[in-house]
């Protein structure tokens, strides 16, 4: 059989497409504005008071178009491991069914009243599954990875600025326009106020004294510490991308800068995480027999070990050190969540639930003069913990699973992208012991393996 002259294969295209082969291709096409005004209008999206709601926000267009290309005849590709994924959102889904159970120890209520966050999460949950979908999907033509990877970098600089803001005006705070259009009643509220009121920094105290922790964009001082470490990679990986010595120079002035928040920031999260990082980028270097590396580290630590000897940064850090006031009630809800996970082992318990009372008595609960000492969130203190008791086995299975195998499917891309992504994943099961990943930091970790994803099939790495 001769194969058909490129004409009437032209044609017959058309004709299965129902238009013009111009317009076919049109139609066809992913746009990358979805993706890249998430990233590179964040600073605005929070000032707005949308914040992590823009993800939710995008995703309509996001799953519109995926479904418009996939009616169109063009197929769409699902991420590596996604089996692992879609038994996670199963789960999230099945466990809702057990929202009304009120284990031993937390405080009751009725399932109703836990509906609103258990549904908040699921959804944000599905809006960053179409994000990990639509980005993968991405053709060099319509988001080239080195743009992506230049809005990642350029969300480490926003965050250092955030964290700069939080330390020189720790009580900066503004109402949003979309607080003002909620009512009295609503806007109040405490997870509300988290969603939509821009503020620059949490107070604390932590080694005597209320002190300013830096927070913004991000919400919360954790979740500043956690995106810190999933970024900085990013912006290494722009610099070292672009042509322009200016670039890598302020790029550099960035990360020595950035130090500073990241100290008086009192995270130790944050400093295991770079740890972390730092070890593990080293370690994928000297495999490749970039020797050079170790001499670069020890500069480093040099450096740094001046700089806490020199400044008052190691006076910080060394308060931080000898004030753990977290980890008594880190390891009390640890310790109730694997008890909640005994009890419901398979599916969990659809969320997270309130202690009753504190670690020493029920009788100590939270007030206006000490909002830190009872009616703890169990499940709020670590990703991990909060997969077991929420979703059970079968959900953490899912999750871990996902991004596990992600780590093994692409352990030989030894491109920039390729170690900075991997590395990033790396850090972020480490962080799973201490902060929760929803929304930003997982909207990150679906936007790295994107990348990983997209490195590993599209040929000519980067």
């Amino acid at each position: 059989m001769m194969p058909a002259a490129p004409g009437a294969a032209a044609a017959a295209e058309t004709r299965r497409t129902g238009g013009t082969a111009h317009g076919a291709r049109k139609t066809l096409t992913l746009p990358g504005w979805p993706v890249a005004s998430i990233l590179a209008l964040y600073p605005l999206w929070w000032a707005l008071g949308l914040g992590v709601l823009i993800f939710a926000v995008m995703a309509v267009p996001m799953l519109f178009l995926l479904v418009r290309r996939r009616a169109a005849g063009r197929p769409l590709r699902l991420p590596p491991g996604f089996l692992w994924w879609a038994i996670f959102l199963i789960a999230v889904v099945v466990s809702l069914g057990v929202l009304g159970a009120d284990p031993p120890g937390t405080i009751a209520e009725h399932a109703t009243g836990r509906l609103p966050g258990a549904a908040y999460k699921l959804i944000m949950y599905v809006a960053l599954t179409v994000l990990l979908v639509y980005a993968g999907n991405l053709t060099e033509a319509e988001l080239p990875r080195k743009r992506l990877v230049k809005y990642l970098g350029w969300l480490f600089v926003v965050t250092v600025a955030g964290g700069l803001l939080g330390m020189v005006a720790g009580n900066f705070q503004f109402t949003s326009p979309v607080e003002l259009l909620l009512p009295h009643g609503v806007r109040g509220k405490g997870f509300v106020q988290s969603l939509v009121h821009p503020y620059a920094a949490q107070i604390m105290d932590l080694v005597g004294g209320d002190k300013p922790r830096p927070a913004a964009p991000w919400g919360y001082t954790n979740t500043w510490g956690n995106n810190f470490c999933l970024l900085a990679g990013w912006l290494v990986v722009a610099a070292w991308q672009s042509e322009k010595r200016s670039t890598r120079f302020w790029a550099v002035v960035c990360l020595l800068v950035s130090i500073v928040p990241a100290v008086v920031s009192l995270n130790r999260g944050l400093w295991i995480g770079l740890g972390v990082l730092i070890v593990y980028v080293a370690a994928r270097y000297v495999l490749a027999g970039k020797i050079w590396i170790i001499g670069v580290l020890v500069m480093a630590a040099a450096l740094l070990g001046l700089a806490m000897v020199a400044t008052p940064l190691g006076q910080v850090v060394g308060a931080r050190l000898d004030n753990g006031k977290s980890n008594g009630v880190r390891s009390f809800l640890v310790d109730r969540a694997v008890e909640g996970f005994r009890a419901s082992p398979v599916i969990g318990y659809g969320g997270t639930r309130n202690t009753a009372g504190g670690r020493q008595s029920i009788a100590v609960g939270e007030s206006a003069g000490c909002e830190r000492c009872g009616n703890f969130t169990i499940g709020g203190n670590g990703q991990l913990w909060q997969l077991l008791y929420s979703h059970g086995a079968v959900g953490t299975a899912g999750y871990l699973g996902f991004f596990g195998y992600g780590l093994w499917r692409f352990r030989r891309d030894r491109s920039a992208i390729g170690v900075a992504g991997s590395a990033a994943l790396v850090t972020s099961f480490s962080a799973m012991l201490w902060y929760n990943s929803l929304v930003t930091p997982l909207a990150f970790m679906v936007l790295t393996f994107a990348l990983l994803w997209r490195n590993s099939s599209e040929g000519d790495k980067t």
